[in-house]
Formats: C-alpha cells, structure tokens, sequence
C-alpha cells in the first residue's frame, strides 16, 4: 500500500540530487506547507450492497492514505482519484492522511453513516447569504444519509448543481433573484431516497453591509473635508441641494448603517453637494470618495466633477467594482489639465452611468495632499480663555481685542493689543505664560503674526524660563504698515531650558508714543523638509480594545497620573504587570487602516515607568500576525514621562494595523504599574 508513496518520495530524493550537483538553491523547500482542508466526499451506491467511492480533497496535496475505519488494509491513492469500498451497514470515521511532496502530513477524519434504510429525520436550512448577493446556503443533516443533490429550480435546468455530504454546507449563487421551487434530494446506502422540495425567494443585497474604510489619519492642514466622520467637514455644507433632480426620477438620503452615516442616492442622475463656502485646493493633491453599488451592476461608473466659483466644472469619470466599495482618488491634476481653476470650488456634482439607472452610496467625501513639510504647533491663538498678561517698562495693560484689520495674513477674531504708552520706557513690554515648556526638541521655530503702524518696526520676541534664569531673544524687522505679516523666528540656538515665559516687545529702542501694535497666532514651526508627525492613537478619544496576554490585568484608559514634563494629556493607557504574569505579558490595539511606513520610519511612544533602565518593547503586526517587526529601548528615568523613538526603517513591507507594547520585558510581573500614550509617527 505504500508503494505510491515510495515512488514519490524516490523520485524527489533524485529531483533533490541533481538540483545539489546543480548548485541549485532549495531553499524553496522551506516554503512548501503541510497539506490544509483536509475532507472527503462520500457517493454511495443506492442498491442495498454498502458500496462507497470515497474521494479525498485538500490543499496542497499530492497523495493520500484512505483509513475505512472498519478494520480493511489502508489505501494510498494519487489526488483527483477516488477509491470504492464495500461496507457493512453501521457507523464509520473515515480517516484521510494528505501528504505533500515531502511527506508532511495532515490528518482529517470523516464520519460516514450506511445503512439499507431510507434516510429520515430530514432537517433542512435554506439561507440566504448575509454577505455575498443572491447567493443560497443549504445544509441537510438526516439519519441513515451519506449525501444529498440540491436541484437550484431555475428553468432550463434539470440536473443537481450540487452535491455535499451529509451535514455540509452548499452555497450556490443565482443569476437572479426571485422566487424558486428547490428540491433536496437526500441519499444513504439504501435504494429508497428522501426529497424535500420549498419555494423559497432569492435576494439580492441592495445596500452596503458593511462601511468603507475608515480614512486615514491626517494632520488637519493636509485635509479638506467635504462629508465623513474622520475629519472636521466644512461647515453649513449642504449634500443635497435641490438642482432638480427629482424630475429626472431620482431621489435622495442619508443611509446608516451601525451608526455610520453615509450618502444615498436612487436612480442617480446627477446630484450635488454645495460647501459651505469655496474651498481653495490648488495646495490638496487628490479627492477622495468611497462608493458603494449593488451586485446588479446598475451603476457601472461615475462622474466626479468640481465646479469653480469663477470658470465653471470640469469631470472625471471612474470605473466602479459591483457589489462592494469603490475607493477613489482622483488627482486634482485631472481637473487641472482641463483648464479648471481649483482655488474657488464650492461644488461637486455626480452622475451616474447609465443615466438615472441604479443606486450608489457615497461616503469620505475629502481633498487631501501627502504630510506637510511645515508642522506648525500653536501655542497661543487668543480664541480661548486669555493669558494672565504682565506688562513692564510703564505701558498699558495688553489685552485681548476683536481684530482690527481682518485681512491678509491673519483674519481670525481676535488679537493681543499692546500700546507703547507716551512716557513708557524703551524697554518696556509684555509677557504671559505657557503651561508646560515650549517644544524646542522637535521644532526650532517660532511664528508670530504681527501689525505694526510703521515698516522697519523692530519686534524682538524673547523666550524665559519660569525665573529667568535661562533666556534667549530673537530679533526681526516689520517690512510692512498698517497690515499684518508673518515673522518666523530662528530658536535653534536657544541653550538647553523649560521655556514656558513668552516676552514680547515693539519698536524696541525707541520711547513709547502711543502707538498700537498687534500680534497673534504664536506657534512652533519646524520647516526641516519632512513630513509633519503622525499621530495615531492618543486614548482621547473612544478607547481602542486592548487585547492582554500572559497572565495581566487588563488594559484600561485612565486619567494621566502625572501630567507634567513631556506628557501633559488628559488621557492615558495603564498597564499592570500582574504579580505571576509570565515574562512575555503585554498587550495590543489595532489601528483601523495600516500604518504609512512610506512616508515615515520611526513610531514615537510616550511612557511612564516606576524604574529607570526598563525595557520597553513595541512590536508591530500585520491582520494575522504572519509579518511582524520588533524594536526595544530602555527607559532613562524612573517616575516620570519620556518619550521613546523606534527606528521602523528595516520593517519588511507588510499592512501593519497591530499594535503590541510589552514592558519590563524579561521580568516577571510584581503588579507594578506603567503608563504608555501619544503613539506618533515621526521620521
């Protein structure tokens, strides 16, 4: 009986020797798996003889043993073949080994039922698919039966579309829905059957089932966003404006599923959206929509047009897949080929082909352009609550005023005042401060917007920490009057410091005159080239499901136990080394689209731990956990935030969405805490 098995394993021991006296890499080997779905299926005779053709299937496989289960020598058989055995009436478990060209092996065992009564206790589930469009799931489970034809009732066919065995499952696929009388006819080993016939209606899935997915996350300056649920849309848009439509028969509505809402639109025409006011994405590089359309394929493709304020529209059309979501990005240079100007669109305009024929459903409607070169981190806008202002040098109390001139360069609501009082001294000023030290780690500059009533005006920004004992000051030069203007100050060479004391002072050298002078919108810049840092998961929002493994409590979001130094949110993840954790406890998240290590290299994580010199581990992993990528580094300080920086740049390429953090790996648990938050990417 082995004798099959012999020859393949002679003929690949001579495959092997000629490939090694070839030089030939085997390491092609390594990649051949076990044998997988291991099953059989069983066509018994209906003549009262016990007569069974057995047939083994699996994957990967190229031969197959055949265990009766009734005592009979085993068989070996090539695969496609099949192979017949006589049994006695009785229950059976049949046994199939499947083996690779190796000779690993994967076992399955099968259970067979023979018996020269017809088969009864019939129990029929017709379905249909929840997920897959006009598609029926039969399953038949019956004493004394081996297997059973399903007859599909549409016309012109007269023979089973399929056969199964007892207590498996048919999906067979329509061609259209309605309404059809089906017949089962279940079979055992005796010459009498058992039918069962229904009327039963086909459906077609007419609506997503599911959501697109969830957008990435984006900086707010690389996004403009139209309609979803990720970004901020831009307000008082209006999706369904009324440009006569309905005249054409089509109609419109919002569709939610599972709490996500999402644009319908029947028969489509055509259909607009009207923002709440022109958008300028000349600076964006595409747009982005999601589209849904049913199996039918009613809607083959859609027109996307952006129409300008000042020349008009432009369209593109694309090409949509039936049955599930479309994802479009169309270059905004596709419209700008065409003569469009972008820097005034206020609407987009869809239509449908063929013409008012089927329903789409849109959603993620936005521009976006790749990550910023410019990050800009603000530290003080005057929109909020306003800073505790100290004022030196005999001026005027500096306070927070409605914009004078909204124009240009700065057009927000309100701006700080400063009046150089006649009589104050020529160093007076003003300062407030921050809650906690400027960033000059991560960025070098910093922006102030400024209006002055003379050009040529100095303005010196200075920056303290809280007892002044660290400085360093800045000066630059107004080029305009009256009108605001942005001035970037240079803080790369500011020594070492906890800056949390801004200074700022007009005109600096000359005595005051009781000019007015303004300034606002005071941020950190870093215009090194790269892209603006990413972050991905801050615990401010819904908490992500932690999944803990190796014997520890569970993940939760707290309050952060110590808001000061690097880490001052609101929100944290605690992590408890339970004490008889085992030493490779830890925990993940999944983010909900993969990480973007096309255009960054490194993850930043912020950590809190009781002991200096820990070590911190964060791995990372794809849907399955067939590709992963792991990174330490060791904590510096003890009972305080830092912020640790991994080098991702040697992960091999993979859709990253896992997110595993283990620390004080190594040691056991001794229940002692650790905080982990504002996971970044960063280059």
């Amino acid at each position: 009986m082995k004798l099959i098995k012999n020859i393949f394993k002679t003929v690949f021991i001579i495959l092997v020797i000629i490939s090694c006296d070839e030089n030939r890499d085997l390491d092609f080997l390594d990649t051949i798996a076990p044998p997988t779905n291991v099953s059989a299926t069983f066509d018994v005779t209906q003549d009262n003889t016990g007569v069974v053709t057995i047939t083994p299937n699996a994957d990967g496989a190229n031969s197959y043993e055949v265990v009766f289960g009734d005592g009979s020598d085993n068989v070996t058989i090539l695969a496609g073949e099949s192979v017949e055995h006589t049994y006695a009436e009785g229950n059976y478990d049949v046994t199939i080994r499947a083996f690779n060209i190796k000779e690993d092996v994967t076992e399955a065992t099968v259970p067979l039922v023979v018996s020269f009564m017809a088969p009864s206790n019939l129990v029929t589930t017709i379905e249909n698919d929840a997920a897959i469009s006009k598609q029926v799931n039969v399953t038949v489970t019956a004493d004394y039966a081996v297997s059973y034809d399903f007859y599909s009732g549409e016309p012109g066919i007269t023979d089973p579309v399929a056969t199964a065995n007892i207590g498996e499952t048919v999906s067979y696929t329509y061609t259209n829905p309605g309404t059809y009388s089906l017949r089962i006819v279940v079979k055992g080993a005796a010459i009498q059957t058992t039918e069962y016939t229904e009327d039963f209606e086909v459906t077609e899935i007419l609506q997503p089932i599911a959501s697109a997915a969830t957008p990435p996350t984006r900086n707010p300056q690389d996004v403009i966003s139209i309609y979803g649920s990720e970004y901020d849309n831009v307000a008082g848009t209006d999706t369904f404006p009324d440009w006569g439509q309905a005249g054409q028969g089509s109609s419109w509505g919002t569709f939610t599923l599972n709490g996500d809402d999402m644009l319908q639109y029947t028969n489509l025409s055509y259909q607009g959206i009207q923002f709440g006011a022109p958008q300028d994405v000349s600076a964006m590089e595409y747009i982005h929509l999601d589209v849904w359309t049913s199996a039918n394929a009613d809607i083959t493709r859609l027109e996307t047009s952006l129409i300008s304020v000042s020349n008009g529209e432009k369209p593109v059309w694309s090409d949509l897949t039936a049955g599930e979501w479309t994802s479009i990005d169309i270059p905004i240079s596709d419209f700008t080929d065409q003569g469009l100007t972008v820097a005034d669109i206020h609407q987009l305009k869809f239509v449908g082909d063929p013409w008012a024929a089927g329903t789409v459903f849109i959603d993620n409607i936005y521009f976006y352009k790749s990550p910023s070169s410019t990050v800009v981190s603000g530290i003080q806008d005057f929109e909020g609550t306003a800073p505790t202002f100290t004022v030196f040098g005999n001026i005027a109390a500096t306070e927070v005023v409605a914009n004078p001139d909204p124009t240009g360069a700065n057009t927000t609501a309100n701006v700080a005042k400063l009046t150089k009082t006649n009589g104050s001294e020529v160093w007076a000023g003003t300062f407030f401060e921050v809650g906690s030290p400027l960033d000059l780690t991560n960025f070098s500059k910093i922006r102030v917007k400024t209006w002055s009533p003379k050009n040529g005006a100095q303005v010196k920004l200075k920056l303290e920490n809280a007892d002044a004992s660290v400085t360093y000051e800045q000066d630059l030069n107004t080029t305009v009057a009256n009108a605001w203007e942005e001035l970037t100050y240079d803080f790369s060479g500011a020594p070492a410091g906890d800056y949390v004391r801004i200074v700022i002072f007009f005109d600096f050298g000359n005595a005051g005159d009781d000019s007015l002078y303004y300034y606002d919108e005071i941020a950190l810049i870093d215009d090194s080239g790269g892209p603006a840092p990413l972050s991905f998961q801050d615990f401010e929002g819904t908490a992500p499901t932690f999944t803990v493994f190796g014997n520890i409590a569970a993940t939760e979001v707290v309050a952060n136990p110590d808001a000061t130094g690097v880490n001052t949110t609101a929100n944290v993840a605690k992590l408890t080394k339970t004490n008889g954790s085992e030493v490779w406890a830890g925990t993940f998240f999944e983010v909900a689209s993969p990480l973007d290590f096309n255009t960054y290299s490194k993850i930043s994580v912020k950590t809190w731990s009781p002991k200096n010199g820990v070590v911190v581990k964060v791995k990372l992993e794809n849907a399955d956990a067939s590709v992963t990528y792991e990174q330490d580094l060791n904590t510096s300080v003890a009972n305080a935030w830092e912020e640790l920086v991994y080098d991702f740049s040697g992960a091999p390429a993979g859709d990253y969405v896992r997110v595993v953090i283990f620390f004080d790996f190594g040691n056991p648990g001794d229940d002692s805490l650790y905080y982990f938050d504002e996971y970044t990417l960063t280059n």
